[in-house]
């Protein structure tokens, strides 16, 4: 049974001493490393929780988008990348805007892209730091490894009001793996082709003073980047989720974020239905991993399917016997989607509600 029994179903949970270690734990093991902190706050889209990060000692924050990265100056946080094409001349006129006053760095991997960039710097007086971006193998942008990034980069570079402050890679196939020989091999070669990259555009005279990789996994085993890598950006970890614990990155308790939902139906032995669907949890597929999220305490019980209002449930009612009305806590498949699905989500301690989490940036994706 759940212990929220004062929030209504279907309800997003965020345990704060639990996300709080887990902050505390990853910058305690970057500044170990040498490595700075720049989290992606697309996880949280929250301004406090992006405070509490900064607090343990992240040096700013990422956004995937503009639009968050305005919500963000707007509460005070100066320091920002954005770490998505700024394209498009709507785009342009709000980055010229917002680049006025914070200190914005921003990715490029497209001469149209830089050349707007370069407009913006020349308009507002204000050279844009530009970040070039290198393909990490997920082929959804950036410049190839290597000769073709060095060559865009001297390209950026001569172009007025812009300046290449380094380079930025993310390498998601990380997470087709399924331990941790898997995750050294693959962060050892995110460092490998980060290392050549950035020691070509040194060589050619190009600054390196930002080179920013790394997912969550690369960031918990940072010991195996290069001493290159200048900063990573590290997100999922404030949460965790379902995902997580079938790649070995985090145990069921290190899961702050959780869906606390009601059982509303049991139409048939072994099957119940909940009250959260897609609208409260995702349906995004975990990694390595069936169903649609943890019920926590019970292992045998699967989320076999969602629908928009309805999570389907499956079990040996031999073993497990679900009544309507019990309240269960789901760690759902992918964390980073579920807070940009409420207005405000439900920080508690010690089981019960110590305060609202307001989500500033929801649907921030613009």
């Amino acid at each position: 049974m759940s212990r929220y029994e004062e929030l209504p179903t279907p309800a997003a949970i965020i345990d704060l001493d639990v996300m709080e270690a887990n902050i505390a734990s990853m910058a305690k093991r970057l500044q170990a490393c040498g490595i700075d902190h720049r989290p992606h706050i697309k996880s949280h889209k929250s301004a406090a929780i992006a405070r509490k990060q900064l607090e343990a000692g992240a040096i700013g924050i990422t956004t995937a988008k503009l639009s968050e990265a305005e919500v963000f100056a707007a509460s005070g946080i100066s320091s920002i990348l954005i770490a998505y094409p700024i394209i498009g001349p709507d785009k342009l006129a709000r980055l010229a805007a917002l680049h006025r006053q914070a200190e914005l760095i921003v990715t490029v991997d497209s001469l149209a892209g830089a050349e707007g960039l370069s407009r913006v710097g020349v308009q507002t007086g204000k050279p844009v730091r530009a970040l070039v971006e290198i393909d990490g193998g997920l082929h959804r942008g950036g410049r190839q490894p290597g000769a073709d990034a060095l060559r865009f980069g001297l390209m950026v570079q001569a172009l007025p009001g812009i300046e290449v402050a380094g380079i930025m890679g993310y390498f998601g196939k990380i997470y087709g793996n399924k331990n941790k020989e898997g995750f050294v091999d693959a962060i050892r070669e995110e460092s490998r082709i980060i290392q050549e990259t950035a020691a070509l555009f040194k060589d050619a005279g190009l600054s390196i003073s930002i080179v920013s990789t790394g997912s969550s996994p690369a960031s918990l085993m940072c010991e195996q980047l290069d001493g290159i890598v200048t900063e990573v950006r590290a997100g999922n970890y404030a949460f965790f989720d379902a995902s997580g614990v079938s790649m070995g990155l985090a145990r069921e308790e290190d899961c702050a974020l959780r869906i606390v939902a009601t059982v509303v139906s049991t139409p048939l032995p072994g099957r119940a239905t909940i009250d959260a669907g897609t609208k409260a949890m995702t349906s995004d597929k975990a990694h390595h991993r069936d169903g649609f999220g943890i019920v926590v305490g019970y292992p045998d019980v699967q989320v076999a399917g969602l629908n928009e209002e309805h999570g389907f449930l499956q079990f040996d009612p031999d073993k497990t016997n679900l009544q309507i009305g019990d309240r269960l806590e789901i760690i759902p498949n992918h964390s980073c989607v579920i807070p940009n699905l409420n207005q405000r989500v439900a920080g508690v301690r010690k089981g019960r509600l110590a305060e609202w989490i307001t989500i500033d940036a929801r649907g921030c994706n613009y």
